[in-house]
């Protein structure tokens, strides 16, 4: 949900939050996001990790429309003191850092179109409400997102906020998790996707490679098709502990000097869960 620089926008904050300005919503606009979240959540039990459906459970989620950024932030400020602030779109990566350091979850007040009922360039108030908020009613997940913020402050200092933004990409926004019922999803951008919802988990084509710091640092990632690979975390537990536990300044160091590696790429350290046949991108 971040950038590297922009103008701040006219009518926004100088954290650049804006109201939501829930009133403003048309019929059209709930009626969108009650079909988004009708199908998701039709398709997500017993793919999806338990604590995601719980967080949807504990923030009543599935009342009909677009929730109010305000009864939200009340319900998640209760369970693990984080809160939702509307943002005009993307910002930029300083103010997004800190707004998470601060357990404060920027997400974007727009509602995608008929149109684009399966695909938008930049992230909705479906994608960042439905996709990341549920997660945040985790304690574990939380304070996972609050270290990351606080990790990203010192990443830019160290200039590698391209290399912090890859362990995002792969945790927050396309992660699977191992459960005891095999693996389930967990990441925002699978789980507000109905495609990709099916797609990280059932194909045959992408990667399924246990999750591993300076490993995700080095990899690539698409941003215009379903990924080629997806880390497995063995728990959120584990995920927190690891970020909190790791020095990032010396891991920025040593990756510097080790090339990149494609989104298809398996090593032979690797831990693999499934080895894709890369179907889908050879046109398969």
């Amino acid at each position: 949900m971040s950038e590297s620089s922009a103008s701040l926008p006219e009518g926004a904050a100088a954290d650049w939050t804006v109201p939501q300005d829930w009133a403003r919503y048309t019929p059209a606009e709930h009626a969108m996001w009650d079909r988004l979240f009708a199908r998701q959540a039709a398709m997500l039990p017993g793919r999806v990790t338990p604590e995601f459906l719980a967080g949807l459970d504990l923030l009543r989620m599935d009342r009909p429309g677009i929730p109010d950024f305000e009864a939200l932030s009340a319900r998640l400020m209760a369970a693990t003191g984080w809160q939702v602030v509307a943002v005009p779109g993307l910002v930029p990566d300083a103010v997004f850092f800190d707004h998470l350091a601060n357990r404060r979850f920027v997400a974007g007040r727009f509602i995608r179109r008929p149109d684009q009922l399966d695909y938008l360039e930049e992230p909705d108030v479906f994608h960042d409400v439905f996709g990341h908020v549920p997660l945040l009613a985790n304690p574990m997940f939380a304070d996972y997102m609050q270290a990351y913020g606080r990790g990203g402050q010192r990443a830019g200092g160290l200039g590698a906020i391209e290399r912090l933004s890859r362990l995002y990409w792969y945790t927050v926004e396309f992660g699977l998790i191992a459960g005891p019922d095999g693996l389930r999803l967990y990441g925002s951008g699978i789980v507000s996707s109905f495609g990709e919802s099916m797609f990280a988990l059932d194909d045959p084509s992408p990667n399924r490679i246990g999750f591993d710091l300076k490993r995700i640092m080095r990899t690539r990632y698409r941003i215009d098709d379903y990924q080629q690979s997806y880390f497995v975390i063995p728990s959120f537990e584990d995920l927190l502990r690891q970020t909190l536990e790791t020095d990032f300044g010396p891991l920025y160091d040593a990756v510097e000097d080790m090339a990149d590696l494609e989104p298809d790429a398996v090593l032979a350290g690797d831990r693999v869960f499934h080895l894709g046949t890369q179907a889908r991108m050879r046109g398969g």
